[in-house]
């Protein structure tokens, strides 16, 4: 007999909001949505709603907003909510007392397939190392991060011309498929577990997936230049690669969000252009094209658009 699943999803980003809206149209009762507090954003600092809390006030859901989840008013407001089951995807680290509440646990999509790229930025870190494939997993929260025993995994192929954007949507759209299955599953009692540590033997052999910072998208034109292309697709478009272009007087930094590589061979470093339509740079690793990027002050563009007005004449890398 099917167990009846009273839900509680917590979530924030578009990311979470695949998987919410998966599971309203599965059916599944949602007693209650947990997502961060509204935040001042852009140039007048207007209170903005989470895209979760947008979809989730469209559903005439419930909406609780803690700005700490160990305040005793939201976790008696949680209790009282009655759940026995939590749906975590792109949220906030939470306390034992949290994810410990509900009769058959908290569950939690990950985008990758787990034990490898535990961690803040899984899809990054994939396209940055030059994976072939990725994926989604859900697993059982426990108390260390992202190591809960793993219920189901879905895998993805990482195409050549793969962003994290592009990922991210795929892992998005996988994933909230994977969440129904998981409580579907959850729900008829019809389901195994596995533990992490027998999927492998040393830590040494786990890839991390650490938060990126702006100071480690810099691009390091030393590199073998396959490695510059999976670097800047891998942070683009957020939180993206950027670099410097200097001449004797100035300093031009610019984010990078679509490079082509044009060869591999050795070529003294420089950077290349015919004013009009193109921009090159030359490394002792090979020479790329830049096709998008956004210079400083200025917006998101392709070359030949932001060459019409400008002049990198005298600029280097």
């Amino acid at each position: 007999m099917a167990r009846k699943l009273r839900i509680i999803f917590m979530g924030t980003p578009d990311f979470a909001v695949e998987s919410l809206k998966s599971l309203v149209e599965s059916g599944s009762e949602i007693v209650g949505v947990i997502t961060s507090p509204d935040r001042p954003a852009g140039r007048g600092q207007k209170l903005q709603e989470s895209a979760v809390k947008k979809y989730a006030v469209s559903q005439q859901l419930k909406v609780l907003q803690p700005e700490k989840l160990k305040n005793p008013e939201f976790l008696t407001e949680l209790k009282s909510l009655n759940a026995n089951l939590q749906v975590v995807v792109a949220f906030r680290m939470l306390p034992e007392v949290v994810w410990n509440m509900p009769e058959y646990g908290t569950i939690n999509l990950h985008g990758s397939l787990l034990p490898q790229y535990r961690g803040a930025a899984p899809i990054n870190w994939a396209i940055i190392n030059g994976e072939k494939e990725s994926g989604v997993t859900t697993f059982f929260i426990e108390k260390e991060i992202d190591t809960g025993k793993i219920i189901f995994q879905e895998k993805v192929a990482i195409e050549e011309d793969d962003t994290a954007g592009t990922l991210h949507d795929k892992l998005m759209e996988v994933g909230g498929k994977l969440v129904v299955r998981t409580v579907k599953a959850i729900e008829n009692n019809e389901y195994s577990h596995t533990s992490q540590n027998l999927l492998f033997e040393s830590e040494q052999e786990l890839k991390p997936a650490h938060k990126i910072f702006k100071q480690d998208c810099k691009i390091d034109w030393s590199k073998p230049m396959k490695d510059i292309y999976n670097f800047v697709r891998g942070l683009s478009p957020y939180p993206c690669a950027w670099t410097e272009f200097v001449n004797d007087e100035k300093r031009l930094s610019a984010k990078l969000y679509r490079i082509q590589i044009l060869d591999t061979e050795a070529h003294t470093p420089a950077l290349l252009s015919d004013q009009k339509t193109f921009l090159h740079v030359a490394t002792p690793n090979g020479k790329i094209a830049i096709v998008e990027f956004q210079p400083a002050g200025k917006r998101r563009m392709k070359v030949e658009d932001f060459l019409k007005g400008n002049n990198l004449e005298g600029y280097t890398i």
